[in-house]
């Protein structure tokens, strides 16, 4: 195919990318404006939280005018370009200005620094698209460039710096861009990349480059090699790193690595939310329509309203007399198959299964209708799949299949068990084979209590077969308060890493209580800012751990809180001799009260050292302080309060631990717990969504520290900000909720099974009515 005139192609490019930024614009700032008000509805500080506020309430005021200077800018860039003009855009703002010595004024400084932060994160995010163009515009007359005070319509500095001055020209603050930041970063970066791809494709379609070399491309460090990473790894060693990204273009897709914790970026697609449950309804739906077009009346079993009254009574139906009595023949029949003497060997999967299919011709010759017998052989096809899933401990699907008559009895007279995947029948299931599918055949006493609380719930099941949804309903709800503490009390490998995750959670919600505390306290009380800062975000740490490890009432706890108020007497102005000795004489205990408290909490020693210094300069210029001394009725007052400080604390429940107000949690690790600390890319809303919508139990496939290692979901703190996975072994991995989104978003955190139980059981069987759809009615 003819490449054409290279002009003409290059100009093509452009067009496109202007385009589809285009017509991105509406999305990008709706994308925007929704991410404000998630912010805006969770917890945080009350100065974020304010300002989060008030952005909500300026942005419909202003929105408006962002979108359209913004389009404008776009359309007039584009004009030109179709006009013939020069592929240059001239630049705005302090890049446009050519006097050498010139005092810039701070909001200019501001919109360049917001300019640059946003530019580099659209490079972040772009980079492989961004690179590939490159190489294909060169092949056409050259790549992006500059000239003076002009710059390339397809440079990210002119694309961020049109976005910053558009926000700023339409009425929004400063302050406002940076309460944003992370949001704007985020979706900016995505509409530029859609633009980049678009440019890609109309190169590509006219024949440009379809395969690129990119080793010219890659700059090697002084220090390091170039460190080709799979996705997941991470260049440790502070060199040159690239990470693998998806690049649709049909190149590696390798990718400089520049910042730190960005092993979050771009290394995978990202993987599907949610896709389970479509999938799940959607095999629902093919085997209602296969069903129904050989058995007329089965079309009856249509999804039930979501209305509360509905869901309180469901439509039921009735077993005919003869079914009724046959299912319940088959139920003893089973359950003297499972239950074998003592001393006995047990009852195998295979066993019961093979007693299930020799019942299965009595239950159909009772059944009094065909859509009966129909629904006989579907719940035969799920359970004869749950019972030959070998990653399931035998002695567990031996119990799954004393629920096969139950359940039969359920699909016959409620509608919506094959049309609905969240009926209680099929989520018990679901839920209690997830726990269990995790488990490695012969590793696990059959009696551990998971296994008993399965044992139970089916046996509560029997013993009310008429209950229906009911009693699967209430078995679900007992069954997952079981898991809050089956984890916690009674898994051996789990036990130790919930007790830690529980102290670090306990841990930051006292040092957040005491720091606000503190600050209340502290308000009106002239003291050094030094000594306030180090109350605040060192102290404050240290009061938790003790009150964590000895209690808050006890003795440690105690003399750390005159300590605090030792420092804050100390450091308030010393105006006589006397005031002078006294401090001199209580200094050098005070300091190693001070040191050893910082030690328990597990400070290292650089630390103290700087902390201890800081401390002394503090001190030291109590001496010449011109403020007024605090007075012993002052002091008496801060020690009292300091004392009944744990009675000011609000309820641990009721504290709003959030990502704003978490801190660093890497101090907590220990040999038996990893804390993935904050950081990487900010995960999308939906991302965050999903983090939130783990389930206690789960099994995951987990990629951290050169390791790929199965995982168990077994513990999520307060407001689900911390949530714990442990390995087989015992070990804890801690993470906050914004890094698991980052995991989850980079697939690095992956579901151990992307199907549930019923969704597998439900696949085989349609391919199996499928292949012989007579066998409903035969």
């Amino acid at each position: 195919m003819s490449l054409g005139p290279h002009r003409a192609l290059a100009l093509t490019a452009r067009v496109s990318y202007l385009d589809t930024l285009i017509k991105g614009v509406h999305g990008l700032v709706q994308a925007c404006t929704d991410g404000a008000r998630l912010l805006a509805s969770q917890a945080a500080e009350p100065g974020l939280y304010t300002r989060r506020r008030d952005l909500v309430l300026d942005l419909p005021r202003a929105v408006p005018a962002w979108e359209a200077g913004l389009d404008t800018r776009l359309q007039l860039a584009l004009r030109d370009l179709r006009l013939g003009r020069s592929m240059l855009a001239r630049a705005t703002g302090a890049d446009a200005v050519d006097i050498p010595l010139t005092l810039v004024d701070d909001h200019v400084m501001e919109r360049d620094l917001s300019a640059s932060r946003l530019a580099q994160a659209v490079a972040d995010l772009t980079g492989s698209e961004y690179t590939d163009l490159n190489a294909r515009l060169q092949a056409v007359g050259g790549p992006v460039e500059s000239s003076g005070t002009q710059v390339d319509v397809l440079s990210v500095g002119w694309l961020a710096r049109g976005v910053v001055d558009s926000w700023h020209d339409g009425g929004l603050a400063a302050v406002h861009w940076q309460t944003l930041q992370n949001v704007l970063q985020h979706e900016v970066a995505q509409w530029a990349q859609e633009a980049y791809h678009a440019a890609n494709k109309a190169l590509l379609d006219q024949g440009v480059r379809p395969e690129i070399d990119l080793r010219p491309f890659i700059r090697r460090s002084r220090d390091a090699g170039v460190a080709l990473t799979r996705p997941g790894d991470v260049d440790e060693v502070g060199g040159a790193g690239f990470v693998q990204s998806g690049a649709p273009s049909g190149n590696s897709g390798l990718q400089p690595m520049g910042r730190p914790y960005e092993e979050t970026r771009l290394m995978t697609q990202t993987p599907a939310m949610g896709r389970g449950q479509l999938q799940s309804q959607a095999m629902l739906g093919k085997l209602a329509a296969l069903v129904s077009r050989q058995v007329p009346g089965f079309a009856a079993t249509a999804p039930m309203s979501s209305s509360p009254s509905a869901l309180a009574s469901p439509p039921a139906g009735r077993v005919s007399p003869g079914l009724g009595q046959a299912i319940q023949r088959v139920s003893e029949v089973v359950r003297r198959q499972a239950d074998t003497p003592l001393g006995a060997a047990p009852a195998t999967p295979d066993a019961v299964l093979q007693d299930l299919r020799h019942s299965q011709k009595a239950l159909k010759d009772a059944a009094a209708t065909p859509v009966e017998r129909a629904t006989i052989e579907i719940v035969a096809l799920l359970f004869q799949s749950i019972l030959q899933e070998e990653r399931l401990p035998a002695t567990i699907r031996v119990w799954f299949a004393r629920l096969q008559m139950p359940v039969l009895r359920v699909a016959v007279t409620e509608p919506d068990f094959f049309a609905a995947t969240s009926h209680p029948a099929r989520m018990l299931i679901d839920r209690m084979g997830a726990c269990v599918m995790g488990f490695v055949a012969g590793e696990h006493d059959s009696e551990d209590a998971l296994h008993g609380e399965i044992k139970r719930v089916v046996q509560v099941v029997e013993a009310y077969p008429d209950t229906g949804r009911r009693v699967f309903q209430t078995v679900l709800g007992e069954f997952e308060r079981f898991l809050e503490t089956y984890f916690r009390d009674q898994n051996q490998a789990s036990r130790m890493g919930v007790s830690l995750a529980q102290q670090v959670e306990q841990r930051e919600t006292w040092a957040i209580q005491y720091t606000i505390e503190l600050r209340k306290m502290l308000e009106t009380v002239p003291v050094h800012d030094g000594v306030r800062e180090f109350l605040f975000r060192v102290w404050a740490d240290v009061l938790a751990h003790s009150a964590v490890q000895t209690g808050q009432a006890s003795e440690a706890t105690r003399e750390l809180k005159r300590a605090a108020a030792d420092l804050i007497w100390s450091a308030s102005a010393k105006t006589s001799r006397e005031e002078r000795a006294e401090v001199l004489r209580r200094l050098p205990p005070l300091l190693k009260l001070v040191r050893d408290g910082m030690v328990r909490a597990g400070l290292g020693v650089d630390a103290q050292d700087a902390h201890i210094q800081a401390l002394n300069t503090a001190l030291a210029a109590a001496f010449s302080a011109r403020s007024a001394p605090l007075s012993s009725v002052h002091l008496r007052e801060v020690t009292q309060r300091l004392e009944a400080l744990d009675e000011l604390l609000p309820d641990m429940a009721a504290m709003a631990l959030d990502a704003d107000t978490l801190r660093d949690l890497s101090g907590h690790e220990s040999e038996n717990l990893e804390v993935v600390a904050e950081g990487g890319t900010m995960p999308t809303p939906a991302m965050l969504a999903w983090a939130r919508e783990l389930q206690i139990g789960a099994w995951f496939q987990l990629d951290y520290r050169g390791r790929r290692e199965q995982v168990q979901l077994v513990w999520q703190g307060l407001n689900k900000q911390l949530s714990l996975f442990v390995t087989p072994q015992g070990r804890g991995v801690l993470f906050q909720m914004h890094r698991l989104g980052a995991f989850l978003q980079a697939g690095l955190l992956l579901p151990l099974e992307e199907e549930s139980l019923t969704t597998r059981a439900t696949r085989q069987a349609l391919a199996k009515l499928d292949a012989d759809p007579a066998r409903l009615l035969n």
